[in-house]
């Protein structure tokens, strides 16, 4: 093995939780802090709780509350593109002149 490419070992490291427990193990860290262990484990305890670790409840209700929205269907989604399009063509200049109107209005709002 090579030398001093290691980690130092800590025979005696002091994990501890959130919960409060405390014991001690080999780690290349001297001190470890968890969110969660053998004594507040649902697994462990068979208590029921919710586990959530790093907002995973959080994230589920919000995703949950997103997908509540109106769902388009697709015949809406095209009717509402046909609609947008047509308001489109509605809106654009139909003459040379009409056209140079319009570029010259928005050159005076820029400048202003």
């Amino acid at each position: 093995m090579k030398t001093s490419i290691h980690p130092k070992y800590y025979p005696k490291a002091k994990v501890t939780c959130a919960c409060g427990n405390t014991f001690t193990t080999g780690a290349t860290k001297e001190e470890i802090k968890v969110e969660i262990c053998s004594s507040c484990h649902p697994f462990y305890t068979g208590q029921m709780k919710y586990v959530d670790t790093a907002g995973r409840v959080e994230a589920f209700r919000a995703k949950k509350k997103k997908a509540v929205k109106k769902v388009i269907s697709k015949k809406e989604k095209r009717q509402i593109k046909k609609m947008k399009k047509i308001r489109e063509d509605r809106e654009r200049p139909e003459s040379l002149t009409e056209l140079r109107k319009v570029k010259k209005t928005k050159k005076e709002t820029k400048k202003n």
